[in-house]
């Protein structure tokens, strides 16, 4: 069982709660040395793993899968879980960075494009003075290239690797490298590395409120994901839609939730 309030989306475990939870989550667990790695699971990635085992195998071995999508988050809520929210990449990544400034943390910066980590780099030093930045790579080819780049991680010693090799790349080489790149802890956060280094403009915050940031993605890069979300937003709503026949209201939440929150 975690040790952290989760409740199931498609029968996949989520954690449930705030931002800064999961923040303080993913800064006690880099300090404590464990490893791991933790999902930054959308709607894209949760119906993709209903048909392909090896990414469901990597939620399920996943130290945590945080919902960064907000229909994930409201199905979440429906089950009971008041206090579920949405925890997106790109709000995940500088609420950690800004707490585990006092203990020190290191960060590596692991994909994108050279042109991306640059200005990502810039900009995270401007924005916070004193981080520790252990290192960054752009590595590009095959899982044998993406494998490579491990050792040089190790060397780097970070605490944390940020990942955006783009979904499901990132989790299933999170999966197969996790035990590797211990004690450092993992996380898949996309195109947050985009958004954070002035690359691509993330949506209005009064969209990403009203839970229409998929929405935003899809009107400036329909090309790109135009097919994706037509298709697993589709699979996504049959698949609730069975559910809550079958159901009702009825999904299982963790125990612990009560036990934090109330």
């Amino acid at each position: 069982m975690s040790d952290f309030p989760t409740a199931e989306a498609l029968a996949v475990p989520c954690f449930a709660g705030s931002v800064e939870d999961a923040a303080d989550l993913v800064v006690t667990r880099a300090l404590s040395g464990e490893g791991g790695f933790a999902v930054l699971c959308n709607v894209h990635v949760l119906v993709t793993a209903q048909r392909n085992t090896r990414l469901r195998d990597a939620l399920e071995e996943a130290w945590a899968v945080f919902p960064d999508g907000a229909p994930i988050a409201w199905l979440l809520r429906r089950s009971g879980e008041r206090h579920a929210n949405r925890v997106a990449g790109p709000d995940l990544m500088p609420a950690t960075i800004e707490h585990g400034l006092a203990h020190g943390l290191r960060h590596f910066l692991l994909g994108s494009t050279p042109e991306v980590l640059g200005g990502l780099e810039c900009r995270l030093r401007k924005r916070f003075p004193v981080i520790e930045i252990a290192g960054t790579s752009a590595p590009f080819g095959d899982d044998a290239a993406l494998d490579a780049v491990v050792t040089e991680i190790r060397e780097a010693r970070p605490h944390l690797v940020w990942c955006a090799l783009g979904a499901p790349k990132q989790e299933l080489w999170m999966r197969r490298n996790a035990a590797a790149l211990a004690p450092a802890l993992a996380l898949g956060v996309g195109a947050a590395f985009d958004f954070h280094a002035g690359t691509k403009a993330r949506a209005p915050r009064w969209l990403q409120r009203l839970g229409l940031e998929w929405l935003f993605r899809l009107a400036v890069e329909s090309r790109r994901l135009g097919r994706r979300y037509l298709t697993t937003n589709a699979a996504f709503v049959t698949s609730v839609a069975y559910d809550v026949c079958r159901h009702g209201r009825q999904v299982r939440v963790s125990a612990r939730s009560a036990e934090r929150y109330r």
